[in-house]
């Protein structure tokens, strides 16, 4: 999970042809030995006096948890300006930063199995919980805030937010709600060869609406169910249909590397970073910016810096950059946390379980994959791909995923195998309810229609 970083001489280096971008992304491929796991959640922070947003500045504040969790366990501040924005760790394993809407993010260290990872994800819960208790601060796991406006939303002090947020609204209706009201949890896996890559993000295209569906957690908006079950689903599909999608040319002959960087050279651009400055370029081309024809700033080239921050910019269903990005999940409680990794590590990692996987897709149509995307946000589980519902489906590649994990026989606590990850998995299919529906449920029952209820059962 690596590349040039920010300070390096390789990522300075101005770009010459297309080559470089191609093996820029090329040399992520590494051998099985090497391969690490990568997680990534996000969680809302909210008063746990007045459930409302946290501010940036203040006493209780998304500044005062960056600095307490600086001062108590030793990270290191990053700074835009004045303002701390994210915090690094100095071994450079794992970083903290923030979202639009000061969503919390733990971008996790690329690790070797998933109780390491998990245990990473307990660890980083149990520092934000004990800064966040003293400044008054809970975290809640969910896929959309379930309450608050977008006008009562705080905007962070991140230059880059300034040029997305009016872009964003020329493109879609759900632009600043993907922005500042969604949650996601993720997990960034590696590939070892072009033909190892080509394969792994086929198999994790077609089956990402199956996780969405496993994972589906926000029904409610502004104080009322929404009329979905993964909201957060459905805010992608309106959100900038230039950078995100199923990317159907995955599947075409002579996909590859070189065939992804044609994509990403034509999907506009946000921003150029120079000299801690964020110029807006939204709308601007990469090929332009190879070109030195950026209109609003003509004659400047692009460094590798400048493609590895593009690439960041991309969101379709699954990104590749140096290693494969699973994009598809609410954010949840502490247990799915870990459960979304060691689904795509027991599929990905064990060639039985991709090329199982693999068969269950391949006679999938483009259009019937684009169809199950469109499904999902709504019927989750109940919805249906050439003639199979996606809690079959998910059945099936539980299984498969359950078969990799026992073979890497990669054991943790008390000798328990990757696996026993996937049990809450098993138990949201054998039921055929998502965690949606037990919200819903819970709101039309104990909760007496009272949203606000899920902040005192579902925080962390």
């Amino acid at each position: 999970m690596s590349g040039p970083t920010p300070d390096s001489a390789d990522s300075r280096a101005l770009i010459e042809n297309k080559r470089q971008l191609v093996d820029f992304i090329a040399q992520g491929a590494k051998p099985k030995s090497d391969w690490r796991i990568g997680t990534e959640h996000e969680k809302f922070p909210f008063l746990t006096d007045t459930l409302a947003p946290v501010p940036y500045d203040g006493p209780r504040s998304i500044r005062a948890l960056l600095e307490g969790l600086r001062d108590r366990f030793g990270w290191t501040g990053v700074y835009e300006g004045e303002n701390i924005i994210a915090l690094s760790d100095p071994r450079g394993l794992g970083s903290v930063s923030l979202e639009p809407g000061g969503q919390f993010e733990l971008s996790g260290a690329p690790l070797s199995d998933v109780h390491e990872t998990c245990e990473e994800v307990n660890d980083h819960l149990q520092q934000v919980r004990e800064i966040g208790d003293k400044l008054g601060i809970g975290f809640l796991g969910l896929g959309v805030t379930p309450t608050w406006t977008r006008a009562q939303i705080p905007v962070m002090p991140k230059g880059r937010y300034a040029i997305m947020a009016p872009y964003m609204d020329k493109m879609g209706r759900y632009g600043r709600d993907m922005m500042f009201r969604s949650c996601t949890v993720q997990v960034n896996l590696d590939f070892g060869s072009e033909a190892d890559m080509i394969r792994k993000m086929r198999v994790s295209i077609a089956l990402q609406p199956v996780a969405t569906a496993l994972f589906a957690n926000s029904p409610f908006l502004e104080g009322k169910p929404n009329g979905y079950l993964t909201f957060r689903s459905e805010i992608w599909r309106h959100t900038d249909p230039d950078r995100t999608g199923m990317l159907p040319f995955v599947f075409e002959l002579g996909f590859g590397f070189e065939r992804y960087v044609d994509y990403a050279l034509d999907v506009p651009m946000y921003f150029v970073y120079r000299d801690g400055k964020y110029h807006n370029v939204a709308g601007a081309s990469f090929r332009q910016f190879m070109e030195g024809k950026l209109p609003q700033l003509p004659g400047w080239r692009p460094t590798m810096k400048d493609w590895s921050d593009h690439l960041t910019t991309i969101f379709p269903e699954v990104r590749l950059k140096r290693y494969l990005e699973m994009r598809g999940a609410d954010s949840g409680p502490w247990r799915r946390l870990c459960a979304l990794p060691a689904l795509w590590t027991g599929i990905f990692y064990e060639d039985t379980s991709l090329d199982a996987a693999w068969d269950l897709v391949k006679d999938w149509t483009a259009a019937e994959r684009q169809d199950l995307r469109d499904q999902v946000p709504k019927l989750a589980l109940n919805a249906e791909i050439a003639g199979r519902s996606v809690r079959d489906v998910a059945r099936d590649m539980l299984k498969l995923s359950r078969a990799g994990l026992e073979k890497r026989a990669k054991t943790g606590c008390k000798g328990r195998s990757e696996a026993a990850f996937l049990d809450v998995l098993d138990e949201i299919v054998a039921s055929g309810r998502t965690p949606a529906e037990d919200l819903l449920a819970l709101y039309q029952g104990s909760w007496k229609q009272d949203i606000t209820r899920v902040y005192r059962d579902f925080s962390y």
